[in-house]
Order: C-alpha cells, then sequence, then structure tokens
C-alpha cells in the first residue's frame, strides 16, 4: 500500500470528524435555541416578565337564580429567583407577619422539585400564598425594598350558603400529576376538587392571560411591551346553574342534623336533582385560604367522615323500598296478577321463616306494598327463581337484568364525581358463594325484600322513586341545570325506560298511594296533596336498623321524588317518613305547618341514640 493512499485514507477518516463534530454542534444548538424552552426563558427574563392574568372562575347559582358561589381577590407572593437581589429578611417576614423560620420553610418548599416541579431560577415561583387583604396593602407600600418580588392577583371562592359543600365541592392547588396530565395548569395553579368544582372544572375555569412587561438592565419594570399589542386577555370561567333549591337543600341539611345519612329529592318529569343531602356535612368556607389543609385533614381524620358523600357514595342495603321493583318484575314475568295472593302465616314459606308484622292474609300485591309484607314478596321471589322448566340461574339473570334496567347494581351517570355502582348479585356470585352445590329461591331469598347482598345508593332508591311516579321512565339524574347560556347535556334529556308495561307501573304507584293513606306511611301525608310513599327498614348487623323512605307527589303529575336513609335510627315510619315528608311539603307549599313534627326531627340526635360517639 503507496504512502500517498494512506495520507489520503487519512484525510477521508479526520475530514470526516470535523464533519461530525459540526453536526453535532449544530444539533446542540439548535436544541438550546429553539428545542429547549429554558435557555429561551433564560434570555427573554433578560429583558420580559411574562405575567398571568388568572381568570374570573365561573360563578354559581341555584335553580332559582339565587348566587350560590361567587369569587373574591387573593394575593400571592411571588418573584423570579434569577432577579431576586440584596434584601432585610426581617423587614419582609415582619411586613408578612412570618417568622423567619417560616420564610425559610417556605423558600425550601418553593425550590424543592418533588414539592415544585415547575421550578426554574428564571420563571416567576410562589413563595406565600393567600395573603390578607392587611398584609397585601403592607408588602404593595414596600415592594420596591425586595428586588425580584412582585404580587399576583388572583380569585378564591366564597359561599354564600352554609350548605351544599358536597355538591359545590371546592378548589385546590394543582399536584405534579395534574400539572403532567393538562398542560393548561403550572405550578401554583388552582383546580376544582370533589364536587362540581371538579366536574365542571374545564367550564368553569376559563382561559389565562398574559401581560408582557419590560425590564431594564437591573431587573426593573419600565413598563408593558410594544404597548401591550401583544397581551393577550383573560376569558372568564363560565357560569353554573345548579338545579338545587339551596333552600330546600338547607332544610334538609338542618333535618339531618345530628344524624348520619342522606336525602335526595329528583323532579320525575327531568331528573334534575332538587336536593342532595348527605350527613354529618361541613360548612364549604373551611376549604378556603391559609387554613385549607389544616381544616382539610381535619375532616379526613373526623370519624363521621363528613366528606364522604352517602346520598351517592352510601351502598346500603335498601330494606323495604326495594319491594316495589319486585312487584314490577313479577307482574311483567306473569308471576303474579293483581288478584294474586300469598299466605303471610307468620311468615313461614315452605318451612322458611321470614319476619313479618301484623295484617290480613293471604294478601295481593297492592296491600302487599301497603302493609310492607314480606311473605308476599318472599313467596314471588321463590316462585320466580324456581320456576319449573328452567333453572334458577337463568331466572335470576332475568331478575337481575330488571333491576340493571331500573338503575340499580350500576352508576347512573349523575355529573358529580364518586358516585358508587352499589350491587346486586348475579348468578355466578352465588354459583362461588355455594362452592358448586345447588342453590333455589330459598337459598338467596333475603334479597327479594332488599336485603342479603343487595346494595342501593339514596341517588339509585329516589331514581327508582321518580321512574315509578312517570310510569315507568326516568332521565339520568345531574345536578346542573345549564352552563352560561347552553342547555344541559343531551344524556341528560334521554329517556330510559325499563321493559315494564307502563299498566304495571301504576298498580305499584297505587301500592304506595295505599300506603299513605291507611299503611306503613300514614305519617306522609299532607292535606290537600296526594303523597305516595314505601317504608323501609334494613336489617344492620353492625347495630340498630337504618331507617328509610320513599316517595312521590302528586299522585297525578308529581313534582317531587324523594328518598331518605338514616343510618342506625330504627323504623321507617320512625325517621325516614317524617323527614321526607316534611321535605315534600316545603318545596311544594314553601312553607311547613307541621311545626311540632318539624321540631321533633330538627332536635333529634340519632347519633347519641344508636350508640355511635357523636362528634
Amino acid at each position: 500500500m503507496s504512502k500517498d493512499y494512506k495520507l489520503a485514507k487519512r484525510r477521508y477518516v479526520v475530514g470526516g470528524f470535523i464533519f461530525l463534530i459540526v453536526v453535532i454542534y449544530i444539533c446542540r444548538l439548535f436544541s438550546l435555541q429553539v428545542g429547549n424552552d429554558k435557555y429561551k426563558e433564560n434570555a427573554d427574563s433578560n429583558a420580559f416578565l411574562r405575567r398571568i392574568i388568572y381568570p374570573a372562575r365561573g360563578l354559581i347559582y341555584d335553580r332559582e337564580g339565587r348566587l350560590v358561589v361567587f369569587n373574591q381577590p387573593a394575593y400571592d407572593v411571588m418573584l423570579i429567583p434569577k432577579d431576586v437581589g440584596d434584601f432585610d429578611t426581617i423587614s419582609l417576614c415582619n411586613t408578612l407577619h412570618i417568622s423567619k423560620e417560616q420564610l425559610l420553610e417556605k423558600w425550601a418548599e418553593m425550590k424543592n422539585p418533588r414539592k415544585n416541579p415547575g421550578y426554574s431560577a428564571y420563571t416567576p415561583q410562589k413563595l406565600i400564598s393567600h395573603l390578607s387583604p392587611q398584609d397585601y396593602g403592607r408588602l404593595q407600600e414596600k415592594l420596591y425594598l425586595f428586588p425580584g418580588f412582585f404580587i399576583q392577583t388572583r380569585t378564591v371562592r366564597q359561599y354564600k350558603y352554609n350548605a351544599a359543600a358536597n355538591i359545590l365541592g371546592n378548589i385546590r392547588e394543582v399536584s405534579a400529576s395534574d400539572v403532567e396530565k393538562d398542560r393548561y395548569y403550572r405550578s401554583g395553579d388552582y383546580t376544582g376538587d370533589l364536587g362540581v368544582e371538579k366536574s365542571y372544572e374545564k367550564q368553569l375555569r376559563g382561559q389565562k392571560g398574559v401581560e408582557i412587561l419590560m425590564k431594564d438592565a437591573y431587573g426593573r419594570i419600565k413598563g408593558k411591551y410594544e404597548n401591550g399589542i401583544h397581551d393577550v386577555a383573560p376569558i372568564s370561567g363560565k357560569n353554573l346553574t345548579l338545579s338545587i333549591d339551596m333552600e330546600l337543600q338547607e332544610y334538609g341539611e338542618r333535618l339531618m342534623a345530628n344524624k348520619i345519612g342522606a336525602i335526595v329529592a329528583i323532579e320525575p318529569a327531568t331528573g334534575e336533582i332538587l336536593a342532595l343531602v348527605t350527613a354529618p356535612n361541613y360548612d364549604p368556607s373551611l376549604l378556603v385560604g391559609k387554613d385549607r389543609g389544616k381544616n382539610y385533614a381535619a375532616l379526613v381524620r373526623d370519624p363521621q367522615k363528613p366528606l364522604y358523600d352517602r346520598a351517592l357514595q352510601g351502598a346500603y342495603p335498601p330494606g323495604s323500598t326495594f319491594k316495589p321493583t319486585q312487584g314490577l318484575i313479577f307482574l311483567q314475568e306473569g308471576i303474579v296478577t293483581t288478584s294474586t295472593q300469598y299466605p303471610c302465616y307468620h311468615g313461614y314459606i315452605n318451612g322458611l321463616r321470614v319476619g313479618c308484622h301484623g295484617h290480613g292474609s293471604p294478601i295481593a300485591l297492592k296491600p302487599a306494598l301497603q302493609t310492607s309484607c314480606n311473605a308476599y314478596f318472599c313467596w314471588g321471589f321463590k316462585n320466580m327463581i324456581d320456576k319449573r322448566g328452567t333453572k334458577p340461574s337463568v331466572q335470576l339473570t332475568k331478575w337481575k337484568d330488571y333491576l340493571v334496567e331500573m338503575g340499580y347494581g350500576y352508576r347512573l351517570g349523575v355529573d358529580l364525581p364518586s358516585e358508587s355502582r352499589g350491587f346486586i348479585p348475579n348468578a355466578d356470585f352465588y354459583s362461588k358463594s355455594f362452592r358448586g352445590s345447588k342453590w333455589s329461591g330459598n337459598s338467596v331469598i333475603s334479597v327479594a325484600i332488599g336485603q342479603g347482598e343487595v346494595l342501593a345508593t339514596p341517588l339509585q332508591i329516589a331514581n327508582l322513586c321518580a321512574t315509578i311516579a312517570n310510569r315507568g321512565y326516568y332521565h339520568t339524574p345531574h345536578i346542573v341545570k345549564h352552563v352560561a347560556d347552553t342547555v344541559i347535556d343531551s344524556k341528560f334529556r334521554e329517556k330510559h325506560a325499563p321493559h315494564i308495561k307502563k299498566e304495571y307501573y301504576e298498580v305499584v304507584a297505587e301500592g304506595m298511594r295505599m300506603a299513605v293513606l291507611g299503611g306503613t306511611c300514614r305519617g306522609a301525608a299532607l292535606p290537600g296533596i296526594e303523597v305516595c310513599g314505601k317504608t323501609g327498614t334494613a336489617q344492620n348487623p353492625h347495630g340498630k336498623d337504618h331507617s328509610a323512605f320513599m316517595g312521590f307527589a302528586p299522585y297525578h303529575n308529581p313534582k317531587i321524588a324523594i328518598a331518605v336513609y338514616v343510618e342506625n335510627a330504627g323504623f321507617g315510619a320512625t325517621y325516614g317518613v317524617p323527614i321526607g315528608s316534611l321535605m315534600m311539603e316545603k318545596y311544594l307549599t314553601g312553607k311547613v305547618e307541621r311545626t311540632a313534627l318539624e321540631e321533633r326531627m330538627l332536635n333529634a340526635n340519632t347519633i347519641i341514640s344508636s350508640g355511635v360517639k357523636s362528634h
């Protein structure tokens, strides 16, 4: 191999190496100047300050146009770490009424990338949030003494009513996962947490604006860049109109004071939720301001779980409020007719004892609803599941399918977070429970009367009542009536109709009317208003029985359907019926004239009487 060839080859190697270095250098330069926002921020921050302008969050009104949630100004101490010069630490602490240790702790949190994932020395960072108006005024006067610091104005929530915390929710500072999921947010922003604040966050939050300010070589603000032509104005969030009647909501919360449970009231014709009470509840203003974290932790530790929305999340045995579903299924399947009678001799069914109470025997469907006869519905269930020529597993599947169509066993789809699905057992569940052994209607008879494995939420019970009130259909229950000027989502206008004849709903409605006229719901009667109802006393293996009620009124063209569930309160007629009746009276007439009954319910304490410690 010649010497010239070796030199030529070496030139190619050296040239290729130099070319590779140049390419790497160009790529890195491109990455720094174009692909990496950090260096762009560094360069821009020397000349500009991009200040975020937060939009006003949407207001919230009730169905009558009453203002429920509005905004008030809040002030955060912000800084650009790179621009922070020498300043008097003691003077800043005295101005903000904090200790030097607290300031250093907040400074460390701000610079901690785990607690503040968006930290950059070249971009605005939040040091202290929720300044009081007094602290804001003092700092504003002395701000020139603290180079690199400025005040960010935002809004926080204010409440007109000390009610509906479970419906409204609250707002909290975004987490690292929130920032990662949605590029709208940056560290220090706020987002909806629980209630409509969470489920309608994108409509309520609006769109941020930005103003671009020029800085001189010393970092001092010199005014708007090019007279503000590059600024972007914020767009306020959309207002919400709730379906809730706040006066009814407040009244329901007063009736449920010192009790554990829930009330759900629905307008049957639309599916609009009129009241959604969970007890115990809390003041929504506790989760606003600098004490939010401390108050939230206290609510989490509270043994009565006020953050737990029992109206949506509580999965309870529905007890006898479940019997109307059974009557509808038996009629549709031809197991019974309106004249079919079953015996109730001390509750014995083929040797199986089912507890009941004194009434005539044998008994037909409507008087069975009137008197809440356990035996009647157990006989009907047994005859359906053990029907000749078929299998219990096939019949139970058919039974469950009807219940699912009625809104049980799955989430209804209410426009609030954290709804529970309840539970309706299927054939596979029992096959596993009995470990392959044969089972029959008698084996699982308790589900016929809303006991055993059956669980339902108060929302599902109220929705069943609305379906009966409508004589065979329901709209998905929802809490928001309008978003700004936009009508609600079309899914809330759709009718859901179980495959059960309308005439059978009329039969059940008549039985519920009889229960008020001369049965277990006599306490629900209202002068001049035809009320229909069904009591429920749900057995509780952990203590005193639960008191339940569902009802609607008027009988024709109903305006309200309601479910009441009071934990550890005994018979349905003791608390469920009177509370439900008072709620209907308040909504339909605008006042309550049965003041003695009202006082008794307002002053009752079922937490103490049930043996549960009061908080």
